[in-house]
């Protein structure tokens, strides 16, 4: 094969770890690397906790140095902190519940990460995400992990032609399973290293206290409000609150109430009954489209609005403002501002975007 040179995003985990095993098994010239993205003291959080831990860099170092490849840690601190974490902080204090995890793949390791790979003359970028990358044609496709469990390719809607063309994820095909088999029979001390769980910068889902420290506005206690407007009590301020939840109200009625809407402009809390939080219809913008071109008319697809949730069937028609509207067969519970709808076609992503609006029709 052609000499071909890849810059590997290494976060110190397993997964990383066995895909630039598998890069280096493959005859290619593999460098590896750390994205440095804050500073855990300035969040208050404890370093033990997060992907940026001292343990982990320790760890990334460990493998570079059993697969004598060079290694580097970059730091992204201030890009992250405007591209993500003051992201973040907006989306919850205009009532909506971001995913920073799609915002980090998108101006991160999509972003910067991919600069750094030019300047070290890299051909390919890879990481340790479950997702698959096909050609057809002239035309690059994201599809879905042969692992449906660990599957990624929802926080991925973002990629363009270019960045698939660059990228690969060698563990799309591997179960996990394999992937910690491969690690323990290399020695790898991360072989049994748990998954992360938490958002990195949100240990605990803590979110409304990072909000606080890094907001600079002061969080304001509001109105807990019905579907007529009708005052039901006082809130503790929209960032503790999002779509669908029930607990943690601080109010008690005679059956089960769950937060329906967020108002930021008037600073309530819509509370309704459970029916009320099922939404048949949505709209999205800042809407990738993976083939780089929209359909015309509707189409027919399955979304999904979260990340565990499995696809259902809907139909999607692209607007002329270019948002997309999204109407699902069947109500969907807790269509949440600010989170992503995702567009597959079997196993093949056709898109995504933020949701903006939600709504029955």
């Amino acid at each position: 094969m052609d000499h071909r040179k890849a810059l590997i995003a290494m976060s110190g985990g397993v997964d990383s770890s066995v895909a630039a095993l598998l890069m280096k098994e493959q005859g290619y010239d593999c460098v590896g690397c750390t994205m440095k993205l804050y500073q855990n003291e300035d969040a208050g959080i404890p370093k033990e906790h997060t992907c940026c831990s001292l343990d982990d860099v320790e760890d990334a170092k460990r493998i570079a140095r059993y697969l004598k490849i060079p290694y580097y840690i970059f730091n992204f601190s201030h890009d992250f902190r405007a591209k993500i974490i003051d992201r973040f902080v907006w989306s919850y204090e205009n009532g909506r519940t971001p995913n920073p995890c799609i915002d980090c793949n998108r101006y991160m390791k999509f972003g910067k990460l991919f600069e750094r790979a030019q300047i070290l003359g890299c051909d390919k970028i890879v990481t340790g995400h479950y997702a698959r990358i096909e050609k057809q044609g002239e035309q690059y496709i994201l599809k879905k992990a042969a692992d449906d469990k660990k599957d990624q390719s929802y926080v991925l809607y973002t990629m363009t032609q270019q960045q698939l063309r660059q990228t690969m994820f060698p563990l799309g095909e591997l179960q996990k399973t394999t992937v910690r088999k491969l690690a323990e029979e290399h020695g790898f001390t991360n072989a049994s290293k748990p998954d992360s769980q938490d958002i990195c910068f949100v240990p605990h889902g803590d979110y409304a206290r990072v909000i606080e420290l890094y907001s600079k506005h002061p969080v304001c206690p509001g109105n807990f409000v019905d579907s007529s407007g009708a005052v039901l009590g006082q809130h503790r301020g929209i960032i503790h609150y999002t779509i669908g939840q029930r607990k943690g109200l601080g109010i008690s009625f005679s059956e089960p109430r769950y937060v329906c809407a967020i108002d930021s402009a008037n600073n309530t809390v819509t509370l309704g009954v459970s029916s009320e939080v099922y939404q048949r219809h949505l709209t999205a913008d800042d809407f990738n489209w993976i083939s780089g071109t929209a359909p015309s008319g509707s189409i027919r697809c399955k979304a999904k609005i979260r990340y565990q949730q499995a696809e259902q069937p809907a139909t999607a028609t692209v607007l002329p403002d270019k948002t997309v509207e999204v109407v699902f067969d069947a109500p969907q519970r807790a269509v949440t501002p600010g989170q992503a709808v995702v567009l597959y076609d079997g196993d093949i992503v056709l898109g995504g975007g933020v949701i903006r609006q939600h709504g029955n029709i």
